[in-house]
């Protein structure tokens, strides 16, 4: 394990962070391009999180209160295939709002053919935050639809890089086979929800992956009081 804690330099990017300055959340969201997710389905899920970024309830959580939110975007698959969409930006103004979710929509995937490394976007994340703006919260969203099966766990990941100040939520894409659903879901509730207040999202296909992701930004987005934090829990999906 004690290789993990090196690893965390080569997943952090080398570019500045962020200027200093004032923020309520730093979100980072994180979208899967493993193998297991085809072409079509990859346009449904980045058309998807673009649409759901500047839905009006969305983008009325985002500007609810006087602080602004920041925000991040990468895609992950194997041990050392994450690719960043969206560095740090500071959601000031809608047009702000626009410029990230245009990105993304116009993003083509980096990788197609590596497995699922879940722990190595775990870890890539972390270096993200770790260079990114100081905010009141940090909120982590990890979106896939398999577990990991390349390299070492959540666990692992959360054990020997910096989370402790980190809520890890999760989006499950559901497969159409009913035991693999459950068996996803119980894995995202078990192994990747992390931290206080931590919550799962369940998207029933890629075709639904639009609407999950709605739901779930205007919760992460809606305003917290600070020093506020809820106990841990782990939501299931309902």
């Amino acid at each position: 394990m004690v290789r993990l804690g090196g690893i965390l330099g080569a997943l952090a990017l080398a570019a500045s962070p962020l200027a200093a300055s004032e923020c309520r959340l730093a979100l980072v969201l994180a979208i899967d391009v493993s193998s297991s997710v085809d072409e079509a389905e990859d346009i449904l899920q980045r058309g998807g999180l673009a649409s759901a970024l500047i839905a009006p309830e969305v983008e009325a959580a985002v500007f609810a209160a006087p602080l602004p939110v920041a925000i991040a975007v990468y895609e992950w698959s194997g041990r050392y295939n994450q690719e960043l969409l969206v560095d740090w930006t500071l959601l000031e103004t809608r047009a702000d709002l626009l410029r990230v979710a245009e990105t993304i929509g116009r993003s083509e995937r980096s990788h197609n053919d590596f497995p699922t490394a879940m722990g190595y976007a775990l870890g890539y994340g972390a270096g993200l935050f770790q260079r990114g703006p100081r905010c009141h919260f940090s909120v982590l969203d990890m979106a896939g639809d398999g577990e990991n099966n390349e390299g070492f766990p959540p666990s692992a990941a959360y054990a020997e890089f910096p989370f402790a100040s980190v809520t890890v939520n999760g989006l499950v894409v559901q497969a159409s086979d009913y035991q693999a659903e459950i068996s996803l879901v119980e894995y995202y509730q078990k192994n990747v929800l992390h931290g206080p207040g931590a919550f799962l999202e369940v998207a029933r296909g890629f075709d639904d992956y639009e609407r999950a992701m709605r739901r779930k930004l205007e919760r992460e987005l809606t305003p917290r009081a600070v020093g506020a934090l809820p106990p841990a829990t782990k939501v299931p999906p309902g």
